[in-house]
């Protein structure tokens, strides 16, 4: 009996733009890992850049003509990982640490982001009635994440002994409590 040999599938052009995702979680766990160990230059980085993968990749399957409903999904989980858990991570690590309830902040954060995007995937498959349109549905995902790692960036742009009282942890709670809000909100723009 000959046996049939098996190859993997090839890598093809149209994979790219999925590679390029997996690229974006990749980088978005790495900037965790940056964070926990103390590195929140290289984690603001890796974070970035993750950000600019996400941004290319839905470009990228559009011009190659290479979009999938996996890819949407892939997407999506990127965007859950990338903008949620890893920018939680990196806020807790690195500002909330030593708080008593940073971690429940940082994880209200990450559950409102989840809800936003569960919220917006639902929503793409819905016709939408026309007065659908005059409603802000939410902070996106990427404009949530910048927001929450405000505080790092400008604790590390303006450095000081302040960043270590408690008014500092006060404001980095309730600024990231407002963050994880604005991806729920429903406001008529009329």
């Amino acid at each position: 009996m000959i046996k049939a040999r098996i190859r993997p599938p090839s890598f093809t052009v149209r994979m790219l733009p999925s590679a390029l995702t997996v690229a974006a979680i990749c980088l978005g766990l790495t900037a965790v890992k940056m964070a926990l160990d103390n590195r929140p230059t290289e984690a603001m980085a890796f974070l970035a850049v993750a950000a600019i993968l996400d941004a290319l990749d839905g470009r990228v399957a559009r011009m190659l003509n290479a979009t999938s409903k996996m890819g949407e999904e892939i997407d999506s989980l990127a965007d859950a990982v990338n903008f949620g858990v890893a920018p939680a991570f990196i806020v807790y690590a690195t500002l909330l640490s030593h708080s008593r309830i940073g971690w429940i902040v940082v994880l209200l954060y990450a559950v409102c982001i989840v809800l936003r995007l569960a919220r917006f995937n639902a929503l793409l498959d819905v016709d939408q009635p026309a007065y659908e349109k005059e409603y802000f549905v939410g902070m996106p995902a990427p404009a949530g994440a910048i927001g929450a790692i405000g505080p790092l960036a400008a604790k590390m742009q303006f450095p000081g002994d302040w960043w270590d009282t408690p008014a500092a942890e006060w404001v980095v709670i309730v600024w990231m409590i407002v963050v994880s809000l604005l991806f729920l909100m429903l406001i008529s723009m009329r």
